[in-house]
């Protein structure tokens, strides 16, 4: 009876990770179908106003077009990593945001305000199954981190997360009037591409991380597929300054395994920290990197 249950026990088990292997790989499979080129339309709106202020003025309804390389930088068990490219001209390339995805990821960069981020750690049994999707900006500092699991039902697979966020770079040039974004972000995918919906709040935080809520606002970001050789220009551009990109990132690994909360300064001689970054040659030396981040970095 006791061998029985021994040989029932191991099967269990067996299938089970048999399960869970197919289910991740599922996963991973489905995050996958983000890369690619793309043919891009932003839509935002503000829902709702919950200023007290008389004169208040919602953001104006945002439409948006762009043409977009997402380039699959790193596929391995567990970890899809992917740089988005924007395509303004044959000529003219921006490296826009990055996702990094990992399976049953514990260490974790949350927003908290004003360029600050807290290091937390996450219990192994709240991550179990789970994908954590951290979204860095187009200097490879981070953005926002939330975690999740990829939902396959019905013939669709999504993935949806509420974490916080800075303002949207669509914002933060002409809105000072809150200081969080509290995204919740669900990614589709779908038989025309891919769909990030958005159901945001603009919050106002204070030092105690008391919040006061200002207005909502939906985004609707459809990514249709296109053939990869109209994105031929940013493929082009990715290979010719991927190794510049790389150095970069690995000094910020170097700030991110420390493991502790991270400030980055806004501006320094008036320029946010992507504008010397950009302005780096493909061949610029390790002491060129080392100096800008020792400027904006403050741990």
């Amino acid at each position: 009876m006791r061998k029985q249950n021994l040989i029932t026990a191991i099967l269990v088990l067996v299938f089970a990770v048999g399960f869970g292997q197919s289910k991740r790989e599922k996963d991973q499979a489905a995050i996958k179908k983000m890369c690619g080129c793309y043919e891009v339309t932003f839509n935002f709106a503000e829902t709702f106003s919950y200023s007290k202020d008389s004169l208040y003025k919602p953001s104006k309804t945002k439409y948006d077009y762009g043409l977009e390389w997402v380039e699959l930088l790193e596929d391995k068990p567990g970890k899809v990593v992917m740089q988005h490219l924007l395509i303004v001209s044959d000529t003219t390339i921006v490296k826009h945001w990055r996702q990094d995805w990992l399976f049953e990821n514990t260490d974790s960069y949350q927003f908290f305000k004003d360029n600050t981020w807290k290091f937390i750690q996450l219990k192994k049994s709240d991550v179990a199954g789970k994908w954590t999707q951290n979204v860095y900006q187009v200097d490879d500092s981070p953005r926002y981190s939330g975690t999740a699991t990829w939902v396959h039902i019905d013939g669709k697979s999504y993935w949806k997360n509420t974490t916080d966020a800075p303002l949207p770079r669509r914002e933060f040039t002409v809105r000072n009037d809150y200081n969080v974004l509290k995204r919740t972000n669900v990614h589709e995918i779908t038989n025309y591409g891919w769909l990030h919906e958005q159901d945001n709040e603009k919050l106002i935080r204070d030092d105690k991380g008391t919040d006061v809520l200002l207005a909502r606002e939906k985004g609707l970001d459809f990514y249709k597929k296109v053939d990869d050789s109209k994105c031929l220009a940013a493929q082009n551009w990715w290979k010719a300054n991927k190794q510049l990109w790389a150095q970069i990132n690995k000094k910020w690994n170097e700030v991110y395994d420390l493991k502790k909360d991270l400030h980055i300064e806004k501006t320094v001689n008036k320029q946010p920290m992507f504008m010397p970054l950009f302005e780096l040659k493909p061949q610029a030396s390790t002491a060129e990197i080392n100096s800008i981040f020792s400027q904006y970095i403050k741990s």
